[in-house]
């Protein structure tokens, strides 16, 4: 898995030079220049990073993610491509788990803000990695909606929340990991079932 996670990583770095500092991502009212700041501090700075799921340090991450965006471009693009091997989330033994789905996310939240994207193929290992936050990020979205449903990718085993599903959710990996962490509207993923599921899935907020 840690070689999709580095894979991701400089392809991320790469078209975020290409973009430039000030291009629009996915998440919301961020730029490229606030992204690669966002996995910088992920990467160095776990006192700022636990702002984001600590309500009560989230200012303190703010300041500190503001502090590293200004920081010229291409350095900060330099440190975005080579994290510390001390980092708690990218050093060899959690950069698979930690990354793999993190730096493909984000990727895509660059890729796709404009109208002529299309998804990329994937190859199947690394569909297989993403398979494996899929399962617990759709699980986890799902029961907490007390949502029965059954999630499905070809050549896998399906994932089910309930006896009885009242929709189901098909895509490749990839496009299910968009949609489960709240990227539903740009996911390439087909919902069968109950029409006012469907509709409440689609505008849920899912993710962590």
């Amino acid at each position: 898995m840690n070689e999709y996670a580095r894979r991701e990583r400089q392809l991320l770095a790469d078209l975020l030079l290409r973009e430039g500092p000030d291009a629009p991502t996915l998440c919301t009212g961020w730029t490229t220049r606030d992204l690669a700041a966002h996995l910088v501090i992920r990467d160095r700075r776990p006192d700022a990073s636990a702002g984001m799921f600590i309500p009560a340090l989230a200012a303190y991450g703010e300041r500190i993610r503001l502090a590293k965006a200004a920081l010229p471009y291409p350095d900060l693009i330099d440190e975005l491509r080579d994290p510390p091997v001390w980092s708690p989330v990218s050093n060899p033994l959690t950069d698979g788990l930690a990354n793999t789905m993190e730096f493909f996310i984000h990727h895509e939240d660059v890729r796709r803000t404009g109208p002529a994207w299309e998804p990329r193929p994937l190859e199947a290992g690394q569909q297989a990695a993403l398979w494996r936050s899929v399962k617990l990020t759709s699980r986890i979205s799902l029961r907490r909606m007390g949502l029965p449903a059954e999630v499905i990718a070809d050549g896998f085993p399906p994932v089910r929340t309930g006896e009885q599903p009242r929709v189901r959710i098909t895509g490749d990996a990839g496009e299910l990991a968009l949609f489960f962490s709240g990227r539903q509207r740009i996911a390439r993923v087909r919902i069968d079932g109950d029409p006012a599921t469907a509709d409440r899935l689609r505008g849920a907020k899912l993710g962590f």
